[in-house]
């Protein structure tokens, strides 16, 4: 009967298990907790590579049977000649030399949503966001002065490569900030660390970033606040990236420089001429009237100077504004026939008729609307519905 079971409840087997039961489940446990994957995970991939050195070894899980964790410690094992988790990691995946040290911090990207109007009126937001910053208590050393020793996963240097075999005689190679000691090549002892930041030299804070969206600005234009990303100690400070996103508006669709709008005009209106109000989004009122006697045909496009969008490099000026006209037809179907000799003279002239010949056969278009039929049968609206009549009570 074994003494403790602490290392088999970390990797997941029984204390009889094979030790191909216990290669494969360290395997699988290495991978899903691989600090590359979980950042967060660290201590617990650790521990997961300890109770593997131990029971993957005969003489080692012996004693560890036999005597626990304590006895490992007394026999060797002890935290300070524990081997790197990494050594471990790679009987399965392999683990290279270290390379340059992290030499700037990554930006950080947000979206910024704005509408149409803002873009045409200018704005202002104030965005708060979350970022680490380096702990004041211990000044970004994690813990007290002196207590900082050499990382022994990286050997001091902060970067690992990691070689991932894919298949026997393939392996692929990439580069990782050491997951131990989080890229500095330094760590701290459990009982030295920080209370503040428990020994990871940053805390979180939250920043307000004031935007000025001046008037003309574009869909994907950038906002860029230098050294305002994540802090970390002995590494240039990263920037926060902001980008405009501008969302739909209902009546203007943007062009470039140019607004464009769709404007629906009446039959009578696209022939005899209109007046018609529209307001901009700086609450003034257009009144759009076209010329006596000018036809607007439908789909026509119409400009108007210096009603678009306000151009960036001087507000003053604007783009065009470009209308699209909709002409609708009355819904009455029919016009008096008395009154359609008035309405043709104003209209221009028909095509000329082809000669109507004997072997030509005349036909009218039915008066009512189209309908669905089937043969010869209509479909009226009355209930039937293809050809068979509903039934009624």
């Amino acid at each position: 009967m074994v003494k403790e079971k602490a290392y088999y409840d970390t990797l997941g087997v029984k204390p009889n298990a094979m030790t191909e039961e216990i290669k494969n489940s360290y395997q699988r446990l290495a991978v899903k907790y691989h600090p590359d994957k979980k950042p967060n995970e660290g201590e617990k991939f650790k521990l997961i590579s300890q109770a593997y050195e131990v029971l993957s070894d005969p003489k080692k899980r012996d004693l560890y049977d036999r005597g626990g964790e304590q006895a490992i410690k007394e026999g060797g094992m002890g935290e300070g000649n524990f081997s790197s988790p990494t050594d471990i990691f790679d009987k399965f995946f392999g683990v290279g030399s270290c390379m340059n040290k992290e030499k700037r911090g990554k930006d950080k990207f947000h979206q910024l949503s704005v509408s149409l109007n803002d873009l045409y009126n200018g704005t202002s937001r104030k965005i708060t966001q979350h970022k680490y910053v380096i702990c004041k208590k211990c000044e970004g050393r994690g813990g007290k002065k002196g207590i900082v020793e050499k990382c022994t996963w990286c050997k001091g240097c902060g970067v690992l490569v990691l070689v991932h075999q894919i298949i026997p005689g393939i392996e692929e190679q990439r580069e990782s900030i050491c997951f131990n000691c989080g890229g500095e090549g330094k760590q701290i002892n459990v009982k030295d660390r920080c209370k503040k930041c428990s020994g990871n030299k940053v805390i979180h804070d939250n920043q307000i970033l004031e935007v000025h969206v001046n008037k003309g600005m574009k869909h994907g234009q950038k906002f860029v606040f230098t050294g305002e990303g994540d802090q970390k100690p002995g590494v240039e400070t990263g920037d926060v990236v902001l980008v405009l996103n501008q969302k739909e508006y209902a009546t203007y669709q943007r062009q470039d420089d140019n607004l464009m709008m769709k404007m629906e005009i009446k039959l009578v209106e696209a022939l005899c001429g209109f007046k018609k109000p529209i307001e901009t989004m700086d609450g003034r009122v257009l009144l759009i009237t076209s010329y006596p006697g000018e036809v607007i045909k439908h789909g026509h496009l119409k400009n108007i100077l210096n009603e678009g969008m306000p151009l960036q490099r001087d507000p003053t000026e604007k783009g065009l504004l470009i209308i699209q006209f909709i002409v609708t037809f009355p819904h009455n179907q029919w016009l008096p026939v008395k009154k359609l000799s008035f309405l043709e003279a104003l209209l221009p002239p028909r095509e000329k008729e082809e000669m109507i010949t004997d072997d030509m056969k005349v036909v009218e278009l039915e008066r009512e609307p189209y309908r669905k039929y089937r043969g010869a049968a209509y479909q009226e609206d009355d209930g039937t519905r293809d050809g068979v009549q509903c039934q009624t009570s």
